[in-house]
């Protein structure tokens, strides 16, 4: 499902203490291009150079160009790249809507994926954190929320329920949504049953309708919190297709189909990009794990030297 995140150098400095002690010639082969696992299910994805990482991981930790703090790779209270890593060498991802990503206050920053959707796609995203969080009411009608909830559905079937939430009237629940708008939706019904592509057609426009998304970053423990808020009743809840997840912090006791927030933002993308666009993948959001897919690879040589695998 959700989220969970990340900060990759105090379990890197932690993890490699030890390994150090016991094989500084393991240690020192980091130092090199991260190997490539015949299992790294991320190996495949189409991906900007990770050079500029290389290269800042060499130098170690340095200055956040905005608030000084000293840090690996990017900083992930100011969202910024440190001054190692040069902007211009960072991909940029466009997305096809914007994303709203709303954060538990319990969450800690440096664990947290989804500043990297911030750093790859800096126009199309925004963290907020709970509960300072914007007014959704008006703009139902375009928006989603990330929830496997009981009510949540799938993401090709948007197009079909985002007709249900209109400017002029808003279903507060499902019950509102089944009662008088049914009677006004059987009036066209028999028009469906003679044009079935006619209506297929008007639903992927209402797909292309939606506007933004929303994400929830925390721990599934926390996520009642927030999902509770009366500010996010009444929108549309999408539930995403089961995968696994590559995170290094698995939440324990929870099933591995418990998606970090870059992989789930990454993963919804790539279903709305073919389910509802109706366009073939290309890779044109890979870039989105630009971070994320190379701290695996290093974390996984660590534990690799650190005789944890």
């Amino acid at each position: 499902q959700l989220t969970m995140s990340l900060n990759s150098t105090p379990l890197l400095n932690d993890e490699n203490t030890q390994g150090a002690k016991r094989n500084t010639e393991c240690l020192d082969s980091l130092l090199q291009p991260p190997s490539s696992f015949q299992d790294n299910p991320l190996q495949q994805l189409q991906l900007a150079s990770q050079e500029v990482l290389e290269k800042a991981k060499k130098s170690g930790r340095s200055k956040c160009p905005r608030c000084n703090s000293s840090r690996m790779f990017y900083c992930y209270t100011c969202f910024v790249p440190v001054e190692t890593v040069p902007t211009k060498e960072i991909p940029t991802v466009k997305l096809p809507l914007k994303i709203d990503i709303i954060k538990h206050p319990n969450e800690t920053d440096g664990k947290s994926t989804a500043v990297h959707a911030k750093l790859l796609a800096p126009d199309d995203v925004t963290i907020y954190k709970y509960p300072c969080i914007p007014e959704y009411e008006e703009k139902r009608h375009e928006i989603a929320l990330i929830f496997p909830g009981p009510n949540s559905v799938s993401v090709k079937d948007i197009a079909f329920h985002l007709q249900k939430y209109t400017k002029k009237g808003v279903c507060a629940s499902d019950d509102d949504c089944s009662r008088e708008p049914l009677l006004k939706q059987a009036k066209i019904e028999p028009e469906e049953e003679k044009n079935p592509n006619k209506c297929i057609s008007s639903c992927r426009s209402e797909g292309t309708r939606l506007k933004k998304i929303i994400f929830i970053d925390s721990t599934w423990n926390q996520t009642n919190k927030i999902i509770t808020d009366e500010r996010l009743q009444g929108l549309l809840q999408i539930e995403l297709k089961t995968r696994k997840t590559c995170f290094w912090r698995h939440q324990k006791g929870k099933p591995d189909t418990y998606l970090s927030t870059i992989e789930a933002i990454y993963y919804f993308l790539v279903d709305y990009h073919q389910e509802i666009l109706k366009e073939s993948y290309k890779g044109q959001y890979d870039n989105l794990l630009f971070f994320f897919s190379f701290m695996y690879t290093l974390i996984k040589d660590a534990k690799c030297c650190a005789g944890k695998e």
